[in-house]
């Protein structure tokens, strides 16, 4: 027990500085387990699920029995241990040859931070998880489901704190964390990864923190991920309902074969924690300011500050049908940049401030207005590497802004851990570190250019264990290749089906002469006159368009998704 307190003390100490990355802090012990009474697991905080899914057979082609036999889920010198075995079980009618458990958290939350530390099993075919689902998911066997299960997966949403062992292109101590939402579900593109040391031998703390803006997960108290979608819809954000805990190890499947020689493995857990704000706060934020920053053909900067004394402060900005959130600093400026805007377009923004737990500052909401700048740029894809390789490619965009030039560039590869990015510039050669926006994209805003001069830059992509660089890409500083501009008159008066998939359905109450769409380097690949309110695009790869409407002497230039 000393050792474990010891433990404990330290690690909080070092919480208290990393987790400066997470956008709320959460201080108080709200549920933990700290497994020092050896035995069964304590059937208060958990439910051991065993009820086969129908068909017979676990999710993702798995090859195990979970089961609730005290050898396969234990409590011995204050570690839990979740043990999958080689041994022929019979359950439910079907007999299965491996043998492990699934542990329900008989305890649901919202909004807090997790932490566990644990050790892994690492043995091919070993699938170790710890992760969440919503307390509404409507599955059969599993705890909550009598009471709450009213959703399917994954419109419940799915929180992965952690696995291991399905990513076999990775290091053997490469841990992934993931999200899945009705918007990106199974091979989920909502995925962050990292390396740890000796993960089958050494003890690691992993960690959740959520907030209503956001997901971080963390590594020994170190962020390596973070999910925050702008616009947050039922589709991409199921998570603003309570949620509970699932510890488990699953056998083959997508973790692949596994191998003839094991026996058994366990994940060793020596705490699990869950951490929330308790005290009840009344105080409001104070000195709320909002004003415009740079603007863009496609952004608009918001400038903005408040005070409070919970630490942080949650600013809510909503346009059109659109609201926007993200989370500042009590008294620092946050500069939030509102994106994938039209080019030419006045935008009305309204911004309110809170405090995390609601209470709102007095002299909500602040309106803004900015206009867009006209675009004047070029853009493209690639996969040409001048070192390194890539195995899809990259992204890149030269925007010109004033006499200063915006460069972004976007890594295609999902297969890089650690990812930076350096700007280099032919001649003389420079190397300039690069801003991350999200995802894989990164910025840079060369100054005092002048228009008409060329310039070539690249862009080196480093990540764990090597590099790629781009080619030299050339560029006409003022120059527009995404669309040659004819002497029309501004068309906004229409809506349009966005994302597409087969059909972009247009509405308005005004004549459509014709539409175009636009690929990224300007080309036209469609152009379309009669029944100009629905434009097949069935046959275009997913990606961002340009789509170009006109009504009389009135041409409207939008960005449309295809997916």
């Amino acid at each position: 027990m000393i050792n474990k307190i010891t433990r404990s003390l330290f690690f909080l100490l070092f919480v208290n500085i990393s987790f400066a990355q997470v956008d709320v802090v959460y201080n108080d012990l709200v549920w933990s387990d700290e497994f020092d009474a050896n035995g069964a697991i304590n059937a208060t905080n958990w439910f051991h699920q065993t009820q086969i899914p129908s068909g017979g057979s676990w999710y993702n082609g798995e090859d195990q029995h979970y089961t609730n036999e005290i050898t396969n889920s234990y409590v011995n010198g204050g570690f839990l241990n979740i043990v999958a075995k080689k041994e022929p079980y019979t359950s439910q009618g079907v007999t299965k040859q491996y043998t492990s458990a699934r542990l329900n958290s008989k305890f649901a939350f919202k909004y807090g931070r997790v932490d566990v530390r644990a050790k892994l099993p690492i043995e091919a075919g070993t699938w170790p998880a710890i992760w969440m689902l919503g307390k509404n998911i409507n599955e059969p066997g599993g705890f909550f489901n009598a009471t709450h299960g009213t959703t399917s997966w994954p419109a419940c949403g799915e929180i992965d704190i952690m696995e291991h062992g399905i990513t076999p292109s990775q290091n053997i101590n490469y841990i992934q964390s993931a999200l899945h939402t009705p918007s990106s579900f199974g091979n989920t593109v909502n995925h962050g990864g990292t390396l740890a040391n000796n993960l089958g031998t050494d003890f690691h703390v992993y960690s959740m923190n959520w907030s209503p803006n956001q997901i971080t997960f963390l590594l020994d108290g170190v962020a390596f991920y973070t999910y925050n979608p702008a616009v947050k819809t039922l589709s991409n954000w199921p998570f603003d309902l309570e949620q509970y805990l699932l510890l488990n190890i699953a056998m083959g499947g997508v973790a692949g074969t596994i191998d003839p020689s094991f026996t058994q493995s366990a994940m060793v857990i020596d705490y699990v924690r869950v951490y929330q704000n308790i005290t009840v706060d009344t105080q409001i934020p104070t000195n709320f300011t909002a004003t415009v920053g740079n603007v863009t053909s496609s952004s608009v900067e918001l400038l903005l500050n408040a005070n409070d004394d919970s630490g942080s402060v949650v600013y809510d900005v909503a346009y059109g049908s659109l609201t926007n959130s993200t989370i500042g600093t009590s008294g620092v400026q946050k500069s939030f940049v509102i994106t994938g805007l039209s080019p030419n377009t006045n935008y009305t923004f309204s911004v309110a401030a809170s405090d995390v737990t609601g209470n709102e500052a007095s002299n909500n909401s602040i309106i803004l207005n900015a206009t867009t700048l006209g675009v004047t740029a070029c853009s493209g894809s690639d996969s040409v590497a001048q070192q390194g390789t890539f195995s899809i490619g990259y992204n890149y965009e030269f925007e010109t802004i004033g006499t200063d030039v915006k460069i972004t560039f976007e890594m295609l590869d999902t297969d890089r851990v650690g990812l930076v990015a350096i700007l280099w510039k032919q001649s003389p050669f420079t190397e300039t570190q690069m801003t991350y926006v999200s995802g894989r994209i990164f910025t840079h805003t060369i100054t005092g250019q002048t228009i008409g001069a060329t310039i070539n830059y690249a862009v080196k992509f480093a990540y764990a264990n090597g590099f790629s660089v781009t080619r030299y890409i050339s560029y006409v500083v003022g120059s527009n290749c995404a669309l040659n501009q004819d002497s029309f008159n501004e068309f906004t008066d229409f809506t349009y089906s966005n994302p597409a998939n087969n059909y972009i359905t247009i509405n308005t109450t005004s004549q459509i002469d014709k539409v175009e769409i636009y690929n990224l380097l300007g080309n036209k690949i469609i152009s379309q006159s009669t029944n100009t309110n629905e434009i097949e695009v069935a046959s275009l790869s997913d990606g961002v368009y340009l789509m170009v409407v006109y009504s009389g002497n009135r041409k409207g230039i939008k960005k449309v998704i295809i997916n």
